[in-house]
C-alpha cells in the first residue's frame, strides 16, 4: 500500500517539473532573442487586386433618322480623307518636285549611301511645310476651323479645302496649260477659259505631269557641271593609261569639293523655293 502512495506522488510532482523545465526553457529562448527582433504574423496575406479592364462593345445597327445616316457618310468620307492623306501630301503639293530634284543631286554626285534616303525625304517634308504653308493655313482658317465650330457642313468644308489646293495647282502650271489641254481633251471636253472650267480630276493628273517635268528639267541643268568634271577625269586617267581605275573614284571628291564650295545645299534649296514663287 505504502509502495502504490509513493508511485502516484512520483509520477504527479514528475509531470509538474517537466512543465516547469519547458515554461523555463521557452522562457530562455525569448531571451535570447535580439532586440531589433520584428513580430510577425500567420495571417494569410491579401493578393492585389487585378486591373480593371474597360470593356468596348461595337454595334451594328440600321440607322434611326436620316441624320444618322449622314453621320455615317461623314465618318466614312473621314477615313477615305485619312486614307488618302499620303497620296495628297506627295502628289498635290511640292513635295514632289523637290523629292525628285534632291534625289538627282544625289545621283550627280555620286553618292550611294550619303545622304540617306530618309533624310532626303526628312527635307523635303519640311521643304514642302515651308513652300506650302500659306495654302495650308488658308485650308485651316476656311475649312477646318469652321467645320469643328460647326459653321459649315463637311461639303462646305471639302469645298474650302479644295480650292487652295486647286489654285496652288493651276498656278504652277501657269504658262504651261497643255497638260490640261491633253487631259481635258481625252475626256472629250471643251477647251477651259478659266480656272473654273477645269474639274479636279482633270487638274490633279495634269499637276503630277507638270511637277514630273519641272523636276526633271532642274535634275538635267544639275547634271552638266557634275558630267564635266567625270568627262575631264575619265581623259586625264585614259591618257596616263590607268585604264582600270574607276573614274568615279578620283571625280567624286572634285565634285564634292566643287559643290561645297559654291555652297550648293544654299543655293539648290533657294532655286527651288523659288520654283514655286
Amino acid at each position: 500500500m505504502t509502495l502504490y502512495i509513493f508511485r502516484r506522488y512520483f509520477r504527479s510532482h514528475a509531470f509538474l517539473l517537466l512543465l516547469l523545465a519547458g515554461t523555463a526553457g521557452l522562457n530562455a529562448q525569448e531571451s535570447d532573442f535580439p532586440d531589433i527582433a520584428v513580430s510577425a504574423t500567420t495571417s494569410i496575406p491579401v493578393p492585389p487586386q487585378s486591373p480593371v479592364i474597360p470593356f468596348i462593345d461595337l454595334t451594328m445597327r440600321n440607322p434611326q433618322s436620316g441624320r444618322e445616316v449622314a453621320f455615317s457618310l461623314q465618318l466614312l468620307l473621314l477615313l477615305t480623307v485619312l486614307s488618302l492623306a499620303p497620296s495628297i501630301i506627295i502628289l498635290m503639293t511640292s513635295f514632289l518636285r523637290i523629292s525628285i530634284v534632291l534625289d538627282f543631286i544625289k545621283r550627280a554626285l555620286s553618292l550611294q549611301q550619303v545622304p540617306p534616303t530618309q533624310v532626303l525625304m526628312g527635307i523635303a517634308l519640311f521643304l514642302t511645310i515651308f513652300i506650302m504653308w500659306p495654302t495650308f493655313d488658308m485650308i485651316y482658317q476656311n475649312s477646318v476651323k469652321p467645320l469643328s465650330d460647326g459653321e459649315i457642313s463637311v461639303e462646305q468644308a471639302f469645298r474650302a479645302a479644295e480650292t487652295p489646293l486647286r489654285i496652288f495647282m493651276y498656278r504652277q502650271m501657269s504658262g504651261h496649260s497643255e497638260n490640261i489641254r491633253l487631259f481635258m481633251s481625252m475626256r472629250g471636253l471643251a477647251k477651259p477659259n478659266t480656272l473654273a472650267d477645269v474639274p479636279t480630276y482633270i487638274l490633279i493628273p495634269a499637276f503630277i505631269l507638270n511637277e514630273l517635268t519641272v523636276a526633271f528639267k532642274i535634275g538635267i541643268l544639275l547634271y552638266i557641271p557634275f558630267i564635266v568634271i567625270d568627262m575631264v577625269v575619265a581623259s586625264t586617267l585614259m591618257s596616263m593609261g590607268m585604264i582600270m581605275l574607276p573614274p568615279i573614284m578620283i571625280s567624286m571628291p572634285f565634285k564634292l569639293i566643287l559643290f561645297v564650295l559654291v555652297d550648293g545645299w544654299g543655293l539648290l534649296t533657294e532655286q527651288i523655293i523659288k520654283s514655286f514663287i
